[in-house]
């Protein structure tokens, strides 16, 4: 039974190509493990969101890859980059989740027609992260945007998702996202730039309603100021001379 390597020497791993990664954590180093987790996971769990669009689901769809990927880590070949390896094993345990919940073939069409046109745009939410010295307002405002922000990358047609998220978030190349979706390089060009073409509508939309309501002259504001107004004739009338 192979022995895990001590954590002290974890940070070694960083100087190992993938091949060793992959090899040591087959012969069972949970160190190694924990090092490539520790590595992906931020990258994974993206992925996972974007197909699923639900925290705890894409965590359960995280974790599950990991397993997978665990128990095939002996078969990885060095043909992809072990995290491109990774990503298309949490996309392919993300979409078998959503057809189950959705009880539907098309939920999810990653490589079907009929995405390209992607006219539809729905709705969704956020998450959490601050600088501590930022002002309070400062960080309010920031969490507003970024949660309008992940609302609209949610509210993308699945297949744009997808894309955006491992071009746009995870700054993944079109050849790598090609090869983690199964999808043609053309496609992911074609998807990627959609995807921003629909997120700027969107945000546009989104900027003109705000505009229209900017500055707002009715509710407490208003009230305040013709009451204010009123008390000062009624001030006028009882004096006006004005002493």
């Amino acid at each position: 039974m192979p022995t895990a390597v001590p954590s002290k020497q974890a940070v070694a791993y960083k100087d190992f190509a993938d091949a060793e990664v992959a090899r040591r954590i087959a012969s069972g180093d949970d160190e190694a493990f924990r090092y490539l987790m520790r590595q992906h996971n931020q990258k994974l769990f993206r992925t996972a969101r974007s197909i699923l669009k639900d925290d705890a689901e894409a965590e359960d769809a995280v974790q599950e890859a990991y397993l997978l990927a665990y128990r095939a880590m002996s078969t990885f070949r060095n043909e992809a980059k072990l995290s491109t390896w990774l990503v298309r094993i949490v996309v392919n345990e993300s979409i078998g989740r959503a057809r189950k919940q959705k009880r539907s073939a098309e939920v999810i069409r990653l490589d079907g027609e009929g995405a390209e046109r992607g006219d539809e745009f729905p709705e969704q939410q956020g998450d959490n992260r601050e600088d501590p010295v930022e002002r309070p307002e400062m960080l309010a405002q920031r969490r507003e945007l970024r949660t309008l922000l992940e609302k609209k990358i949610d509210a993308l047609p699945d297949a744009f998702r997808s894309v955006f998220m491992m071009r746009a978030v995870e700054e993944m190349s079109a050849e790598e996202t090609s090869a983690a979706l199964g999808i043609p390089d053309a496609t992911v060009r074609t998807r990627f730039f959609r995807a921003k073409s629909l997120l700027r509508e969107s945000l546009a939309r989104e900027i003109d309603f705000a505009l229209e309501d900017a500055f707002a002259f009715d509710g407490a504001r208003c009230d305040r100021i013709v009451e204010g107004v009123i008390l000062r004739v009624a001030v006028m009338r009882k004096d006006p001379s004005g002493t």
